[in-house]
C-alpha cells in the first residue's frame, strides 16, 4: 500500500495505526499539498457485504459532524476492492498513550480533557449520533492539548434501531455500559457511562474492572459496583468522584440525562472558587510554522555553475600544453615499466612472495580458518554479532577484501554470526486486534497474515489464535499470524405478530422463531381480555437477529374499582393512563412524573416505537395525585386535567 495513490491525489506514505476493521495510513494530498489520514478497509472484509455496509455507514455518520473536538472527514471513496475514508491528520498522541506515560493525570488535566470530550459528544448527540465506543484509544490529543474524538466505526443514528444482539456486543469491553453488555437498548447515556470510565482511568491510572477474559469483564460491568476513585487514591477531589460515580450508574435513568448536564457540572468544577482551585494550563506548546530551505535548491545550482566555469577555465589553460604533457607521460611510462620489471626480478631472487586473499563470507568459521592458514596467513575472529542473514558460525565480514594480495603471515580478521537475535512471542490470544501492533513492536516482531473467522464464543475483534504460539523464541523481525473473531455469524428471522395471543402461545411463538422472551409486563386493559398480549417491543414484520429478547405486555383485564370506602379515603390506588404517541417521529422517549403530597417523582421512563399508536401505563397514586407526561423531555399534558 505504501507509495500507492488513491483517488488520483492521495499518496500513501506510511502506516500509522489499525483497528479491527481498517488500517490507518498517513498520506499526502497532492492537490492541496497537505497531510491527511486515510482509513482503509482491511482486505479480509472487501468481499464481505456486511462489513462494507458498516464501513460506509461510518463515513456517513462521521461526515455529518463538524466540531473542533471531532476529527473531520474530508473525502470517501473506493478503487476496485479498496474502500477508504480520508480524514484530518492529527499530530499528537492518543489519550491512552498519555495515561500510560504519566501513570495518571492531574485533576486539572482530567477536567479539561473531559470537558472537550463531552462537548464532542453533545454535538454528536444533537445530530442523533451515538458513538458507542468511547475509550482513550479513540481520543487524540494534539500538541496544543486539544482533544479530537475519532472512530465512529460502530456509531449508529439514534433515530434508527439500537438494539444489539446479546451474543455479539459491539464496543470495547473495559469501557462499555451494562446495557451494551446485555445487548439492550443503547442511547446517549451509554456514551456518558463510557466517558465516566475514561475519567476514572484518567484520575486513577487504571480501569475499574479487569478480568481473565472479555466476557468476565463484561459481567462485572453488569453485576459489580465500581470502587469509588477516592478509595483507590485519597487525593482525588470529591467533586470529581461525584461526577464519575453519577456517569457510571448501572441504571441509565440515574445517570446524567444528557451531555449538556454533564458539561454543566464539569464547568462548575473548573471555574468554581471553592476548596479546589483548578488553573488552566497556560504552558501549551506553540510550534510556529517554519519555512525550511529546500536541499539542492537554487543555491546549490549557482554553486555548481561556478564550479563548471572554473573547470572550463582550467581546461582552456591546459590545452596549450597538451603536446608537451603527452611526451612527458610516455617517457614516465617507459621508465616505470622498466623499474617494475626490475623490481619483479629482484623479488624473485630473494624468494619473497604475496598471496591473494580468498572470499570468506558465508563460510563456517572452521572452514575459513583452515583455508586462511593453508595460504600462510594468520586467522583471527574480530567479533561475534547477531545477524539474521547468516546462520550461527558463518563469516559475515572480513578485514581484507577478497582478491587483495598480501604478504604471508598477514593477519586476516573476520566477524562471525551468532544467528538471529531471538525474541519471545507475546500472548496475543484474547487480546483486541487494536492492541496487537503495540505488543509486537515492543518485542521486535511484526504482524503477519490476519485472517477473520466467525465465532459463537469469542467477541468480535478478539484474537482467537496465533502462530507462532505464545512464549516461543523466534528470530527478531519474525511475523506473527493471527486468527481474529468476526463474532457470531449473523442470522435473522422475521418478527412474528404475537399481540392478541395468549401469554403462553406468544412465548411458544417467540421460541419457535429462535427469539427470546424478555420482560413480561402485566397491564390493566378494558379492551383486551385477561391473559392476552397487548404489546410487543418490536413490531411484527421487522427483520431481526435470532436470540433477540422481546418484551411483551399482558392484559390483567379491567381494573377493579374500589367499592365502598373502609379506609381513610387517601390510599394509593392503581391508575391506568392511556397515552397517544406522537406521529412526527420514528421513536419517542416517554416519561411520566407523579406529583403528590408536594413531591414530584419520575415513575415511568421508556422508549417506544410510534407505530404502536398508543400505550397504557398503570401507575399507583393517591386520589389527588397529578401525572405530567413528557415526550423526549418536552412537556405535553397533566393528568387528570
Amino acid at each position: 500500500m505504501i507509495g500507492k495513490i488513491l483517488g488520483g491525489r492521495y499518496e500513501i506514505l506510511e502506516k500509522i495505526g489499525g483497528g479491527g476493521m481498517a488500517l490507518v495510513y498517513k498520506a499526502r494530498c497532492q492537490l492541496l499539498n497537505r497531510y491527511v489520514a486515510i482509513k482503509v478497509l482491511r482486505d479480509e472484509f472487501t468481499n464481505d457485504e456486511e462489513f462494507i455496509k458498516k464501513f460506509r455507514h461510518e463515513s456517513q455518520a462521521a461526515a455529518s459532524l463538524s466540531h473542533p473536538n471531532i476529527v473531520s472527514i474530508y473525502d470517501v471513496g473506493s478503487e476496485g476492492n479498496t474502500y477508504y475514508i480520508v480524514m484530518e491528520y492529527i499530530k499528537g498522541k492518543t489519550l491512552k498513550e498519555i495515561i500510560k506515560e504519566k501513570g495518571k493525570l492531574t485533576p486539572e488535566e482530567t477536567i479539561n480533557y473531559s470537558i472537550q470530550i463531552a462537548e464532542a459528544l453533545q454535538h454528536a448527540h444533537n445530530n442523533h449520533i451515538v458513538h458507542r465506543d468511547i475509550k482513550p484509544h479513540n481520543i487524540m490529543v494534539t500538541e496544543d492539548k486539544r482533544v479530537k474524538v475519532t472512530d465512529f466505526g460502530i456509531a449508529r443514528a439514534a433515530t434508527s434501531t439500537t438494539m444489539t444482539n446479546t451474543s455479539n456486543v459491539i464496543g470495547s469491553v473495559h469501557y462499555f455500559s451494562p446495557e451494551q453488555a446485555r445487548g439492550r437498548f443503547t442511547d446517549e447515556k451509554s456514551d456518558i457511562y463510557s466517558l465516566g470510565i475514561v475519567m476514572y482511568e484518567m484520575i486513577t491510572g487504571k480501569v475499574p474492572f479487569e478480568g481473565e477474559s472479555p466476557i468476565s469483564i463484561a459481567l462485572k460491568h453488569v453485576e459489580e459496583e465500581i470502587i469509588p476513585p477516592r478509595t483507590i487514591d485519597a487525593s482525588v477531589p470529591e467533586n470529581i468522584e461525584y461526577i464519575i460515580m453519577k456517569c457510571v450508574k448501572k441504571n441509565q435513568i440515574e445517570r446524567y440525562k444528557n451531555a449538556g448536564e454533564l458539561l454543566r457540572d464539569l464547568r462548575k468544577i473548573k471555574y468554581s472558587n471553592g476548596e479546589i482551585d483548578f488553573i488552566e494550563d497556560t504552558n501549551e506548546l506553540d510550534s510556529a510554522t517554519r519555512i525550511i530551505p529546500v536541499v539542492g535548491g537554487e543555491g546549490e545550482t549557482n554553486d555548481m555553475e561556478t564550479k563548471r566555469k572554473v573547470k572550463q577555465k582550467k581546461k582552456n589553460s591546459n590545452d596549450s600544453s597538451k603536446k608537451a604533457v603527452f611526451w612527458g607521460i610516455l617517457l614516465s611510462f617507459l621508465v616505470a615499466t622498466g623499474l617494475f620489471i626490475g623490481s619483479f626480478k629482484f623479488k624473485g631472487l630473494f624468494g619473497s612472495s604475496e598471496v591473494e586473499v580468498p572470499k570468506l563470507i558465508g563460510l563456517q568459521e572452521e572452514v575459513a580458518k583452515e583455508e586462511i592458514e593453508s595460504l600462510g596467513l594468520k586467522f583471527a575472529v574480530r567479533e561475534k554479532v547477531n545477524n539474521s542473514e547468516f546462520q550461527e558460525g558463518q563469516v559475515v565480514a572480513q578485514s581484507v577484501e577478497p582478491g587483495t594480495k598480501v604478504k604471508k603471515n598477514y593477519p586476516i580478521e573476520v566477524d562471525v554470526s551468532l544467528g538471529s537475535k531471538l525474541a519471545k512471542v507475546p500472548k496475543l490470544e484474547n487480546r483486541d486486534i487494536t492492541e496487537v501492533d503495540e505488543l509486537l513492536d515492543k518485542t521486535g516482531l511484526s504482524e503477519g497474515e490476519v485472517r477473520y473467522e466467525y465465532s459463537d464464543t469469542i467477541p468480535i475483534n478478539i484474537v482467537i489464535s496465533q502462530d507462532p504460539d505464545p512464549y516461543m523464541e523466534v528470530p527478531e523481525g519474525s511475523k506473527v499470524s493471527l486468527i481474529v473473531s468476526k463474532g457470531p455469524e449473523t442470522k435473522t428471522v422475521i418478527m412474528p405478530k404475537i399481540t392478541g395471543l395468549k401469554e403462553n402461545e406468544a412465548k411458544r411463538a417467540l421460541i419457535a422463531n429462535q427469539l427470546k422472551v424478555g420482560e413480561v409486563l402485566p397491564e390493566y386493559s378494558d379492551d383486551v381480555p385477561k391473559g392476552e398480549v397487548i404489546w410487543q417491543s418490536i413490531e411484527s414484520g421487522n427483520e431481526i437477529e435470532i436470540n433477540t429478547a422481546i418484551d411483551i405486555s399482558v392484559s390483567k383485564g379491567p381494573e377493579k374499582k374500589n367499592e365502598g370506602n373502609n379506609g381513610t379515603g387517601n390510599e394509593e390506588v392503581v391508575r391506568s393512563i392511556k397515552i397517544t404517541l406522537p406521529q412526527d417521529r420514528n421513536q419517542t422517549e416517554v416519561k411520566i412524573y407523579r406529583t403528590q403530597d408536594g413531591v414530584s417523582e419520575l415513575k415511568y421512563n421508556s422508549v417506544h416505537d410510534v407505530s404502536e399508536g398508543s400505550i397504557v401505563v398503570n401507575l399507583e397514586g393517591k386520589p389527588n395525585a397529578k401525572f405530567d407526561i413528557y415526550f423526549d423531555d418536552v412537556y405535553q399534558v397533566t393528568l387528570p386535567d
